[in-house]
């Protein structure tokens, strides 16, 4: 039996939350949320999810320096990370780009290709 990807959507915006969960469960994805950098540290590390959709601009801190936090522990710092933000611009993108084993997409998101995307970040075991 195929078990389902596992894929955290950390994203603080309800609206964006909602259209990335329906289009990944609809792909088949089992999804998990949180709604700021810090629940989605905490559930990464109790779920291992296998890969982790974040918004760069949360609330508490920068998506990226949540994945910092998650890099260094070995049992987060395989999960790739799919980082969606609406700010392209060149500093955050660099951010972005700095950050090992990750991926980004640009808001607003194509509905028609982001499970695709997030699910090809995927490594395959």
């Amino acid at each position: 039996m195929n078990m389902a990807k596992k894929v955290l959507i950390v994203e603080d915006n309800a609206n964006n939350m909602m259209l990335e969960k329906d289009l990944l469960e609809v792909a088949g994805f089992e999804v998990l949320q949180a709604v700021n950098a810090t629940l989605g540290i905490e559930l990464a590390r109790k779920e291992k999810p296998d890969v982790i959709v974040m918004d760069v601009r949360l609330p508490d801190m920068r998506g990226t320096e949540a994945v910092k936090i998650l890099r260094q522990s070995n049992e987060t710092s395989g999960i790739p990370v799919v980082f969606v933000t609406a700010s392209v611009m060149a500093e955050g993108l660099e951010e972005v780009k700095a950050t090992p084993n990750s991926a980004y997409i640009s808001k607003p998101i194509d509905t028609h290709t982001f499970a695709k995307k997030v699910g090809e970040n995927i490594k395959n075991v």
